[in-house]
């Protein structure tokens, strides 16, 4: 039977998504359990590979198991085998051929930024923080540029095994509202695309967060997603503030 499973965790404490030998990530950690359950090797397959210190409030994996098991007790016996900063929150079984990653037609990530003097404790492993005034007219002006397809070269890691870096942004919105724990603003930088390259939203939340401090502008965008150079301002956004949201098949 090959099951869909709807993922929530706290990307703090582990090396991303991806096994990694030694290391302790969310791929390898739901592998172990589901082989345990399963009595037999399996492959956990993921949307996409989220970073060290990337949350998700809404990934998705599939696999296959053998045993025979219904929805319900397959989600309590992989909760009581893994850690408690990942949770499966639904079991669903599917059709033969879908596939966390290939059958995926949207995701959706957004960015936190705590903006004021101070970060609540119950934030900074969240959400970024700067306190530096950021100007959202000048980040929503600018955003505009991002909503179509385009060649993502310059914001995305420049070691990649992927053949094409175009994508296209379906939705990119950015919203602020008062945050009473850190006395302060949130702001968010919601974004959807029919797919992410490694580093992508975080290097767009870092840009954006540059022309809100007015050290880019709107031309620096233009050239670099012409020219697939990098704006020296343009650094890439701490994976705290990062959270894969959902994935639409």
């Amino acid at each position: 039977m090959n099951y869909k499973l709807l993922l929530q965790y706290d990307g703090t404490d582990f090396h991303g998504w991806q096994i990694q030998e030694g290391r302790r990530t969310i791929q390898g950690e739901l592998t172990q359990a589901l082989s345990l359950i399963d009595g037999r090797s399996v492959n956990v397959h993921g949307s996409g590979r989220t970073d060290a210190g990337v949350h998700a409030e809404g990934q998705v994996a599939s696999v296959e198991i053998q045993r025979e098991i219904t929805a319900t007790k397959l989600r309590a016996a992989i909760n009581g085998n893994i850690g408690r900063d990942v949770r499966v929150l639904a079991v669903e079984s599917v059709a033969d051929d879908f596939h966390a990653r290939y059958s995926a037609l949207e995701k959706t990530y957004v960015y936190r930024i705590v903006n004021g003097p101070v970060i609540s404790p119950f934030w900074w492993r969240y959400a970024h923080h700067d306190a530096r005034p950021l100007d959202l007219e000048r980040m929503k002006a600018a955003s505009e540029l991002f909503c179509d397809e385009h060649d993502w070269t310059a914001f995305s890691a420049a070691q990649s095994d992927v053949e094409d870096r175009v994508r296209t942004v379906t939705r990119l919105e950015i919203s602020e509202r008062p945050n009473e724990r850190s006395h302060s603003s949130l702001i968010e930088i919601r974004v959807s695309a029919n797919g992410f390259l490694r580093y992508m939203v975080r290097t767009m939340a870092g840009t954006l967060m540059a022309v809100g401090r007015s050290e880019l502008d709107r031309n620096a965008l233009v050239t670099a997603l012409e020219t697939g150079a990098r704006p020296t301002a343009a650094v890439t956004a701490p994976a705290c503030g990062l959270t894969l949201v959902s994935v639409r098949y």
